[in-house]
């Protein structure tokens, strides 16, 4: 059975899906693998560190059409023509786009897993691609919020005076949210963060931030451990009381993300406006519509003397590492869809009474499995 890993060909990616230590795991399971010439140069792996695990380098055409394709984004129109009947596909599907994706590899007959659907439980963390990206994309948005900010990020105290540390404001508190709070906090930072799901306030106050408390009359817990979207009235009253809060802070750090929606409105244009001149927004929802309209996908930006960071690849940004946890994240997944035959070689078992197989399998014999909620 072989495995291709094709290059990603979204603008501005630099992960890959597997790298030369995952190659040769799956090389010691009985996998052949195929990996597309150059397809690991920019997150720092070189074709001939492939080679020296035991993957052929192949192009484009023959990875995409081998037995199982490892992908970290949802293919092309043009990709999924390229892979061939019975294949199985893992990758980020981005399926709640209605763009006919899934139709497409339905009518191709290509078995298609969504990287994004697997259930948020302690068995499925191994394989959870979301979380492992978003806490790099956490670490990665401090530094580029401290390297933005035009004054210290640390109390300084020198023989020319003091300078009073930066106040930060982290808001959305899943796992991006996280890892960003320790990460700036520990440069000196005051922290304090804000998340519409009320069980979050005791992790908050555990990463070393101070809560912001907001009674806006409802909360967002939604399923699977994501928030979920407020009331129209909710989200008014929500940046009402925002609104004169978050003018106080120097860097803000925005991470709210709603499976399947737009990205709620928590950091509003009044409010930047109020913050201070060389202040930093990191909007990490810029992806999904921004926390903030004056962000702008993909672009660094100054408005009302606020500079506002758009990045929608953050875990790009270090990618050596993504790539690795990504590829580790594949590897677990296909433990569970993958047994060994009376040969002892790897053959496809798709136990659809399996949690994890169930809920993240979209696609299957000809057949559109994900449905939106």
């Amino acid at each position: 059975m072989k495995v291709g890993i094709p290059k990603e060909t979204k603008e501005n990616e630099t992960r890959v899906a597997g790298t030369p230590l995952s190659a040769k795991k799956l090389i010691a399971q009985g996998f052949e693998v195929a990996v597309e010439k150059g397809a690991g140069a920019a997150a720092g792996f070189s074709d001939s560190a492939y080679a020296a695990e035991g993957a052929v380098l192949v192009d484009a055409g023959t990875a995409l059409g081998c037995d199982i394709v490892l992908k970290i984004n949802r293919p092309t129109f043009e990709e999924v023509a390229r892979m061939k009947k019975g294949a199985v596909l893992l990758s980020l599907l981005d399926a709640y786009m209605n763009d006919g994706l899934l139709e497409k590899l339905a009518q191709q007959g290509i078995d298609a897993i969504g990287m994004e659907l697997l259930p948020r439980t302690s068995r499925a963390q191994s394989m959870d691609v979301l979380s492992s990206q978003a806490n790099i994309a956490g670490y990665r948005a401090a530094i580029e919020a401290a390297a933005r900010y035009r004054r210290f990020v640390p109390m300084m105290m020198t023989s020319a005076g003091s300078a009073k540390p930066a106040k930060v404001a982290v808001l959305g508190v899943g796992v991006a949210g996280l890892q960003a709070i320790p990460t700036i906090k520990k440069m000196g930072a005051q922290v304090e963060a804000y998340d519409i799901r009320p069980e979050v306030k005791e992790q908050i106050v555990s990463v070393g931030a101070k809560p912001i408390d907001l009674d806006i009359g409802e909360e967002g817990t939604g399923t699977g451990g994501y928030a979920r979207e407020l009331s129209e009235e909710g989200k008014r009253k929500q940046q009402a009381l925002l609104t004169e809060k978050l003018k106080k802070f120097d860097i803000i750090i925005t991470t709210a993300n709603i499976p399947g929606r737009k990205a709620p409105i928590l950091l509003t244009e009044d409010a930047a406006k109020g913050m201070r001149a060389g202040s930093v927004v990191i909007d990490m929802a810029a992806a999904t519509g921004g926390n903030c309209p004056l962000t702008e996908p993909d672009k660094v930006v100054i408005k009302h003397g606020v500079t506002f960071v758009g990045y929608t690849n953050w875990a790009g940004l270090v990618p050596a590492d993504a790539s690795e946890f990504f590829a580790r994240n594949l590897t677990n997944l296909l433990a569970l869809i993958i047994k060994k035959a009376e040969d002892g070689k790897p053959a496809l078992h798709m136990n659809m009474e399996d949690d994890i197989v169930a809920a993240s399998l979209a696609v299957q014999q000809g057949q559109v499995r994900f449905q939106k909620k």
